[in-house]
């Protein structure tokens, strides 16, 4: 298909059904609502499933039923939503029921408003239902990434029976932006499907998908086996882009939106004569710490820069183990920082690296 103009939710709609999704059940909720609208059409031109839920939880749990059965399902929703649906992963991921799950996120907390953000950092990657569990969580910066990301969740769910929840926001799901869309999958035959999914008995032994395990030695049996996959996943599922890093002294780190305009940052810094660079990850589970923590070990500085009070800097303090300073500046409410604000939180670190600066905008220093 030849590139053409796309607003973010609904190149993400588009890349899922070229993806293989056979299955939506959502709700509406700003400000992702685009995705549902162009799913409902989309779909049953192609003699797919929509279906709009009466709420969040009847629609994740809608997913769970379809992905039972052995459907490639999804959802989409944007923050408050995302909470709702939080028991409902948890039994997703418990069942080892393959699901997709799409978050533009809005600020918060609460009902908040509908701009962007990225206040939902410890939703998605620590939160995202009770239990030891982690869902794989891809964070696009661009639409043609988040159309390319969302067309790896799908296979990615499959291999790992898991949850995959693809971290966008409010300013990359209402943006318009040139897009490639990849080619259409075709859609598995009956003979393909799962032979652990739940598509009729005649003939077989009976087949049961649950979370339910009254034993604890079953339960723990369980828990087990979840801990061993969520390894292999962080060994070979770990995303993240680099600019300018192999001379930088000063690192910036930023994921999605602010990501994108901290690459402005860089060349503005570098313009200036500062050896900066930017790690962005794309995983934030797993999150991409081997490398970061290489990265530090030649950093003067860094400067976490996210649309909240300070999610990921939790991960990078982790991921650094104290090798160099860091410092963070975030933004909240749905406030987007500006490159120029993000330039003199960096030019203060550098300025004053025993500093460490680390705060929100509007706050003291």
């Amino acid at each position: 298909m030849a590139m053409a103009l796309w607003k973010g939710n609904e190149a993400i709609a588009e890349a899922a059904v070229r993806a293989g999704i056979e299955a939506f059940f959502g709700y509406p909720i700003t400000p992702q609502t685009e995705l549902l609208e162009y799913m409902s059409e989309r779909l049953p031109e192609l003699g797919r499933v929509f279906l709009q839920a009466e709420s969040e939880l009847a629609a994740i749990n809608m997913v769970y039923g379809a992905g039972c059965g052995g459907a490639h399902a999804m959802t989409s929703s944007s923050s408050p939503g995302i909470s709702l649906m939080t028991e409902g992963m948890s039994y997703i991921f418990a069942s080892e029921v393959p699901a997709v799950v799409v978050d533009v996120m809005r600020g918060g907390p609460g009902l908040g408003n509908i701009q962007p953000s990225q206040s939902d950092y410890f939703q998605l990657t620590r939160a995202a239902g009770h239990g030891d569990l982690h869902p794989i969580v891809l964070a696009p910066s661009t639409v043609q990434e988040a159309v390319d990301l969302m067309y790896d969740a799908v296979p990615l769910a499959q291999e790992y029976r898991t949850l995959v929840i693809l971290a966008a926001d409010g300013s990359l799901g209402q943006m318009m932006e040139p897009a490639w869309m990849p080619p259409m999958r075709s859609l598995p035959a009956e003979s393909e499907r799962p032979t652990w999914a739940t598509r009729g008995a005649a003939g077989r032994p009976k087949r049961i998908i649950t979370s339910l395990y009254l034993n604890e030695d079953d339960l723990e049996a369980l828990n087990i086996r979840l801990q061993a996959k969520l390894r292999t996943i962080q060994e070979s599922e770990q995303r993240w882009e680099e600019v300018e890093t192999a001379d930088a002294d000063v690192l910036l780190v930023a994921f999605g939106s602010v990501g994108r305009i901290c690459g402005t940052v860089v060349r503005e810094a570098r313009a200036r004569g500062f050896k900066v660079g930017l790690y962005r990850p794309i995983t934030l589970w797993p999150f991409p710490t081997p490398r970061l923590r290489e990265l530090a070990g030649q950093m003067r500085q860094i400067l976490v820069t996210e649309m909240n009070a300070g999610q990921m800097l939790d991960d990078v303090r982790l991921a650094v183990e104290g090798r160099c300073p860091i410092g963070f500046y975030g933004r909240t409410g749905g406030v987007i920082p500006f490159p120029d604000e993000i330039l003199e939180a960096l030019v203060d670190l550098v300025d004053a690296p025993e500093a460490a600066p680390a705060r929100v905008s509007g706050e003291a220093p």
